[in-house]
């Protein structure tokens, strides 16, 4: 077995040892494509602005689905898009299959595609299939651009088309003059090429290339032509691919008539960086899809990419407000299920299960909350900086129920602020500590997620008195006056024994106290609460009592339509604790 030594030796905390991976075989990409530029300056650049998106999901997307999408489904799609505010759209390959076709054709007979909304139709360099394309378009009274390709990559040159670089030249020049005698009077109609595996290309090559087509092609600022410089296969770092760019944008003729797009593919992992990048380096349009679909690993998500431009203050000039609808629609015409962790879209994107984060967003929300309000704006319009959070799951339509979520690795903010969410009720600090660690345990126990209904149960179990469940002590009847000094009349049951005590210049919780201290029950009171189990005025209140015995500081709940009766039946609940901890029952 071969392996691969490293140049550089290891350092002693670096454990790692050659892999029996067959490494040697793969040429590191100076190897297999020179990369002219040196004096590079899109490092020192920043993104300000939109490029002009171009959805491909019903082309190159559609080509990588196990399913095509059918006719409902790709128009759809197509709504969505619009809707979406998407205004230059690949539609399709219309020399490829009937059904794609077929749809260009309804674009025609239709008005589905507003006014302002641009169509775009792709077509290999050949006579009979340009033929089609052109047919397909015709009656379509929309912008147009005929999108024609040609891999001109020297692996692709060598072993799929059999030509070398004159041949290949002579055989796009051919297309492009095929593209040009069959609509170049048509008016609405713009051109683009794309050299497919731009970044495996010569680069001198694909800059010939690209300058001849657009002298034959005539572009000008008034009808500019499209030259698209596809990372076909993800073949190196994004920086290769911004360097690629930016030559080629230094280097192009007649600049000012052209529209500079990309289109990368994510082999790597990294089309997000480098699309991004190839903006920086002067690429003005995006190709890519709606969440990433696409052959092989998938096409550049441009989804991601506008939404990383809103996370930085910038306008993405298309409209996720309601990301989840987006997301259902995709899915059903892909057939294809997001990842949880998808950005922004999954369904786990904006949650925290962590406690440090769990601690550190209900801090943040908090401070948001009384920032707006010092401000006086609403909390949607106030300046977002929420830890962990990078935008506000509002923006995209979504709301802050699963943004905390409980589970093993949760802490007491976590479980603090689901539960408050759940049932509106605020634990004070103490018992947030001493409910969290019955949480763990709850958890630890059953090895599942609990959700806010859950832990509301837990709560009641854990501090309340269980409905239905047979006590022994019991409140019978309570009654507080005012006039010279307060006076509470109390009736206890305890043990079906009926205990009655009258006090005077007392409140009802310390008579409830006094009376069953002197019944042999002792209640060390050390703090007490008001809440509430909902909001409204149907709402249920909610007193928290803590409280000392012999084995240290404990918690207990009173719900009830009355703050007096909640209080004294937290009391009460605290000694049905205490004489059960002294029983064993």
């Amino acid at each position: 077995m071969t392996t691969t030594t490293p140049d550089v030796a290891t350092p002693s905390w670096n454990r790692q040892r050659p892999s029996p991976m067959p490494s040697y075989r793969y040429q590191d990409v100076s190897d297999r494509v020179a990369v002219p530029l040196t004096d590079r300056t899109w490092p020192t650049r920043s993104l300000t602005a939109a490029p002009l998106w171009v959805p491909v999901d019903l082309r190159d997307g559609n080509q990588a689905l196990a399913e095509p999408m059918d006719p409902e489904r790709k128009r759809r799609f197509f709504e969505l898009m619009v809707r979406m505010g998407y205004k230059e759209i690949e539609v399709g390959y219309p020399s490829a299959s009937e059904t794609d076709h077929a749809f260009v054709r309804l674009l025609a007979d239709t008005d589905l595609a507003p006014d302002d909304v641009t169509i775009v139709v792709f077509t290999p360099a050949r006579r009979d299939l340009i033929e089609r394309t052109v047919e397909s378009i015709r009656g379509i009274t929309n912008d147009v651009v005929i999108h024609m390709y040609t891999a001109t990559a020297p692996t692709w040159r060598d072993v799929v088309l059999g030509k070398d670089r004159d041949e290949l030249r002579e055989m796009i020049l051919a297309g492009g003059r095929d593209v040009l005698e069959l609509a170049g009077h048509l008016p609405n109609v713009r051109f683009e090429f794309s050299p497919e595996v731009f970044n495996l290309t010569e680069p001198e090559f694909v800059l010939e290339v690209c300058d001849a087509m657009t002298e034959l092609w005539d572009a000008t600022p008034e009808r500019p032509v499209v030259i698209n410089l596809p990372a076909t296969v993800e073949i190196a770092t994004p920086n290769v691919y911004a360097d690629q760019i930016e030559w080629m944008h230094r280097n192009l003729a007649r600049r000012d008539g052209v529209i500079l797009s990309v289109h990368p593919h994510n082999d790597r992992g990294t089309g997000i960086a480098c699309a991004e990048l190839a903006v920086l380096a002067g690429a003005q349009r995006v190709e890519g899809c709606i969440f990433g679909n696409g052959e092989r690993t998938g096409n550049v998500d441009i989804a991601t990419l506008a939404l990383n431009l809103h996370a930085q203050g910038i306008d993405p000039m298309i409209d996720f407000s309601d990301i989840d609808d987006v997301r259902r629609t995709v899915e059903h015409a892909t057939r294809i299920e997001l990842h949880p962790r998808h950005p922004y879209v999954g369904d786990l994107v904006h949650t925290a299960f962590s406690g440090t984060h769990q601690d550190a967003i209900r801090k943040g929300f908090a401070e948001h909350r009384a920032r707006a309000a010092a401000a006086g704006r609403p909390e949607s319009e106030t300046a977002w900086r929420v830890p962990y959070l990078p935008i506000d799951p509002a923006d995209l339509g979504r709301d802050y129920d699963a943004v905390i979520r409980v589970n093993s690795q949760s802490g007491k903010g976590g479980v603090a602020h689901l539960l408050e969410t759940a049932s509106g009720i605020e634990l004070p600090r103490r018992l947030q500590i001493d409910f969290a660690r019955r949480v763990q345990q709850h958890v630890d126990g059953s090895g599942a997620e609990v959700d806010g209904p859950g832990l509301l149960d837990l709560f009641e179990r854990s501090y309340e008195r269980a409905a239905g469940a047979p006590a022994d002590i019991e409140l019978v009847a309570i009654e507080t006056t005012h006039g010279d000094g307060a006076r509470t009349e109390l009736t206890l049951r305890i043990d079906g024994v009926e205990h009655r005590g009258a006090f005077v210049d007392v409140g009802p919780v310390e008579a409830v106290v006094e009376l069953l201290a002197g019944c042999g029950t002792a209640v060390d009171i050390v703090s007490l609460h008001q809440t509430s189990r909902t909001t409204g005025s149907a709402s249920a209140a909610l007193t928290l009592l803590e409280y000392r015995d012999g084995a240290g500081v404990h918690w207990a709940a009173g719900r009830h339509r009355s703050v007096l009766t909640a209080s004294v039946e937290a009391v009460l609940q605290a000694a049905r604790a205490i004489r059960s901890a002294q029983t064993g029952r």
